[in-house]
């Protein structure tokens, strides 16, 4: 007997929900499994706003302007095609959110209000005050509890995906979850399987902004199954992020985008009050080393920037590491209306009011670009990708697709602000999309729950659990995770060295080693919080390997992936065309042997295993290298 075609999303956010929302739509059954309540996703997180060319400011914006910024600043290591489609569907995606019910912040006229995000000269920027995740993954939820109520899709909320369910032949053909209030491990089949379950920040612990859940998890069991990561090396730290004790919290990039600016006391001996430090002792040093951008600069420059002020220059606030953000001289009233989210969290866990005070900030890691690899079909006639493929957002895994944060493919080497919700909504719905093409054209259902494919992932992940609730090992998991996160932080972080990444693989392998000798201290089969943590950590410390395995193997300054050693300087006044500027270039590309390739990292018995693939340059040819300042 047949089974109606079934689809399993793992993943509530904006990517998780766009994707389970055309499936349904298509008329299949889908199943979404969350961690919490999907309201609760880590897209709620995001503040500042989305991308779209709307050009209501009349500065001659375009889309091909937006597709060129998100090419340029991603250092031209995204795959075209797919970056090319997204910024085209961008307007009509921003419709669409109208129509959810999404309430945008308008101008006084009544038009979408724009602003302006780094890495770009133009207002482009579509925002909810400065919680726009939040206002838009509730208007998509909406739209998913309405097929809830048609009976087309079920949520299971409290779960965590543990493994797929491969056929012989390789195919993804369902999951295996545990229920985080029982800790029951249960078959779940399906016809496909979407991955949208985010990034992984906590792979650098506390010294990220992402929530705690944002550990990386389900993407790493996958890829232990064989999928393959792309990308990892460009990890993006956002620049503007306020300091904890506990983690550190993101101020978002909408602050320099309304006129926010960065600076510290020329003087590191002085101790005066920001307030009381007059225009010529400030050191607005993102003003003077880019002119053209100045505090709007890409996060990857921003970042390096405050790490250089800090470091090589000693100017930290206070002789420590962080300098000001300041808001002071904005008007109150504007501030406190555009950006009352943040301004809410700097008070409640700063103490002070970022519009009298400057805010005390230092860069945080807080977005992977890299993430599983994934596919797409070039649309040879459009230039972008060929909509409704099943090749696209399909990992190497057959009927295992990903969308979201945790798949790598529109960013490139880094992020522009503003692309994130963007690309999570887009992909999600071109992966539910592919999907239901993809379906369409299988032969067979998925087996039962009882079928052997199952039973033996089964007994193996309740293995993996009775040995770790019941070893009596002399390692706290909390202590290794705080470890793993000082460690990829300081050696793994927004300045890289190969001496350094050899050092950190080898303190990575010891704590992969420490991680098998945990004590629980807590024994019980019922809601073992413990027990998830730790399976989630050891999971952790194999991305950390990933990150730096393939950061040792990229020998080249790119984006977010910044290798002083590997640095080569444009000549003065040189430009292309120029004999200077094409020796140079030629010499950069001789000595860079990955030179606008992808890094595929497999799993393998003894570790990752790298190897790299060509990036699709078909729509806007490389300017190798771009200078900013």
């Amino acid at each position: 007997m047949s089974r109606p075609r079934k689809v399993i999303v793992v993943g509530g956010g904006l990517g998780g929900l766009w994707a389970a929302l055309r499936v349904a739509e298509a008329g299949f059954q889908v199943e979404i499994f969350s961690l919490f309540e999907v309201k609760r996703s880590h897209s709620v997180c995001a503040q500042g706003g989305i991308n779209a060319c709307f050009d209501s400011k009349g500065e001659r914006d375009t889309i091909w302007q937006h597709i060129v910024d998100t090419l340029k600043g991603g250092a031209y290591l995204a795959n075209q095609p797919p970056v090319k489609s997204m910024c085209e569907d961008a307007p009509g995606l921003i419709q669409t959110f109208e129509r959810m019910g999404v309430t945008f912040s308008r101008t006084a006229e009544g038009l979408l209000d724009l602003r302006l995000f780094g890495g770009v000269k133009h207002r482009r920027t579509l925002f909810a005050g400065a919680s726009t995740g939040q206002q838009l993954l509730y208007g998509v939820d909406q739209e998913v509890r309405r097929q809830e109520s048609l009976g087309r899709l079920q949520k299971l909320e409290w779960w965590e995906f543990l493994s797929l369910g491969l056929n012989q032949q390789g195919a993804c053909q369902g999951i295996i979850a545990m229920n985080l209030r029982t800790m029951e491990i249960k078959a779940f089949p399906s016809d496909a399987v979407i991955l949208a379950t985010g990034g992984m920040g906590q792979v650098y612990g506390h010294r990220s902004t992402n929530s705690t859940n944002s550990t990386g998890a389900a993407a790493c069991r996958v890829y232990q199954q064989g999928a393959w990561f792309a990308n990892t090396e460009f990890f993006q730290f956002h620049p503007t992020a306020m300091l904890g004790d506990d983690k550190t919290r993101l101020m978002s990039e909408a602050a320099r985008g309304e006129g926010g600016r960065i600076w510290v006391p020329r003087d590191v001996d002085d101790r005066r009050r920001p307030g009381q430090i007059p225009e010529q002792d400030r050191f607005y040093f993102l003003e003077e080393w880019y002119p053209s951008y100045g505090n709007t600069v890409p996060r990857d420059l921003a970042s390096r920037a405050i790490w250089e002020v800090v470091h090589k220059l000693g100017l930290g606030v206070g002789g420590e590491a962080k300098v000001y953000l300041d808001l002071t001289h904005l008007n109150p009233g504007f501030i406190e209306q555009r950006l009352h989210a943040i301004l809410d969290i700097y008070r409640k866990f700063h103490g002070t009011d970022p519009i009298h005070e400057p805010m005390e900030i230092y860069p945080s890691a807080h977005y992977a670009m890299g993430g599983l690899w994934v596919d797409f079909e070039r649309d040879d006639t459009t230039g972008g990708i060929k909509h409704g493929s099943p090749r696209n957002h399909a990992t190497n895994i057959p009927g295992l697709y990903a969308c979201g944060e945790c798949d790598y493919g529109y960013h490139g080497a880094n992020r522009l602000g503003a692309n994130s919700l963007l690309s999570a909504s887009y992909s999600g719905r071109v992966a539910g999309e592919s999907v239901a093409n993809y379906l369409q054209g299988l032969q067979q259902g998925h087996p039962s729950p009882e079928d052997p494919i199952y039973s033996k992932e089964i007994n193996h992940q309740q293995e993996l659990n009775r040995q770790l609730i019941n070893d009596q090992g002399e390692e706290n998991p909390y202590q290794l995770h705080r470890e793993l996160g000082e460690l990829m932080s300081s050696q793994v972080g927004v300045v890289r060295d190969n001496k350094t990444l050899n050092n950190a693989i080898e303190s990575l392998r010891t704590l992969q080693q420490r991680s098998r000798n945990i004590n629980l201290q807590e024994h019980n089969s019922w809601s073992n919080q413990g027990l998830t943590y730790a399976r989630q950590l050891q999971e952790m410390i194999r991305l950390g390997e990933v990150i730096a395995v393939s950061a040792l193997n990229r020998d080249e300054c790119r984006g977010a992936h910044y290798k002083p050693e590997f640095e080569l300087k444009l000549p003065e006044n040189a430009s292309a065309g120029d004999p200077a500027f094409e020796a140079y270039r030629n010499q950069w590309k001789a000595q860079n042997q990955n030179w606008l390739k992808t890094t595929i990292a497999k799993q393998t018995d003894w570790g990752p295993q790298v190897d790299y693939q060509a990036v699709d340059l078909s729509v806007l040819a490389p300017e190798e290298p771009r200078d900013y300042r």
